[in-house]
């Protein structure tokens, strides 16, 4: 069993602590919040040690969980990994590129390995397509969400924005050609509403919107491709794949016929319609599952430090661009 601890037992590090300690590969040896009251409550709740300084716990566990606000990300990473200790990082992985680039290098000096919680990549809806070749001409993703005072230290593309960024960069095996964004605060001193178009060498365009400030939740992405489209419901945990070709290599279930299209006189095409209602599994222990997994069998974490870096990069240069339009106003 992997030895674990974890640093920050806030809203999300809660569900860290809860899910690591329900994991059969792991050995959750307690956790450490700058909060003494929280951490005594913390403690009571779920049962589990709770540790009056980081070293104590460092010194106790072969990896670590790191759920802190992003600007402490640099200092707590970089003491476990002199430690030798594995990390998981919650997103955004760094506070900056040089902090990323650092702590990189220094994994790869100490023989560790380090995986960003880019938590959507653990979403059944997604999974459920692994099997499809994705060649996206077009991509549109939406995550909407209303206000929540909690995440606000960091700008929407940092805070939700990210997630999509980080399965975009997945789908598209293309460098990027051009960035058009715009976005601006609403509600707080960071921006909390943004729509950025990515279009890139290979000729695919993602559209991509991001808010806090809405009155729904929506988390979808909607995938174009020649002959297919994808729509994916990360709420749901559905996705639907339509198609005017019926074989294996698009479809896992059987598909149905729901339309037929008449192209001039002669041509005739049918469009071949599936839903993947995905199984009500838990992205978070599938995570952290898949960490505990890489460290037992010395393999690279499947969203690796590298992942979380051009995320990162991403994410910063849309934000950058953001401000900087906002400053002709």
């Amino acid at each position: 069993m992997t030895k674990i601890g974890v640093i920050g037992a806030g809203h999300l590090g809660k569900f860290h602590i809860n899910n690591l300690k329900n994991l059969e590969t792991v050995d959750l040896i307690g956790f450490f919040d700058i909060d003494s009251k929280r951490s005594q409550q913390i403690s009571e709740q779920y049962d589990v040690d709770s540790f009056d300084n980081i070293e104590k716990l460092l010194k106790n566990c072969e990896a670590v969980s790191i759920v802190t606000p992003t600007i402490t990300h640099y200092e707590i990473a970089k003491t476990a990994l002199l430690h030798g200790l594995h990390i998981f990082c919650e997103k955004p992985f760094m506070h900056t590129l040089s902090q990323a680039d650092e702590i990189l290098k220094l994994a790869k000096e100490t023989n560790r390995f380090i995986q960003v919680g880019h938590i959507e990549r653990f979403n059944p809806a997604l999974e459920s397509i692994e099997h499809l070749i994705l060649e996206p001409l077009f991509i549109e993703c939406h995550r909407i969400s209303p206000f929540n005072p909690r995440g606000i230290d960091v700008s929407i593309i940092l805070d939700l924005m990210i997630h999509d960024l980080d399965i975009i960069l997945t789908l598209v095996d293309s460098p990027i050609e051009s960035i058009d964004t715009s976005g601006t605060p609403v509600l707080t001193d960071t921006i909390d509403i943004a729509n950025v178009r990515i279009k890139f060498k290979n000729g695919c365009v993602a559209n991509i919107t991001a808010s806090r400030v809405s009155d729904k939740q929506i988390r979808k992405i909607r995938i174009f491709q020649k002959d297919t489209y994808v729509n994916i419901d990360f709420l749901k945990k559905e996705t639907e794949i339509f198609s005017i070709k019926n074989n294996p290599n698009i479809f896992k279930n059987e598909p149905k016929s729901i339309a037929s299209l008449h192209i001039g006189e002669t041509q005739e095409k049918n469009i071949y319609y599936s839903k993947n209602e995905s199984k009500n599994t838990n992205a978070m222990l599938e995570e952290l599952r898949s960490f505990a997994n890489s460290i037992a069998t010395k393999t690279e974490p499947s969203v690796n430090g590298r992942d979380g870096l051009k995320a990162l990069q991403l994410a910063l240069q849309i934000e950058e661009q953001i401000k900087q339009n906002l400053m002709k106003i």
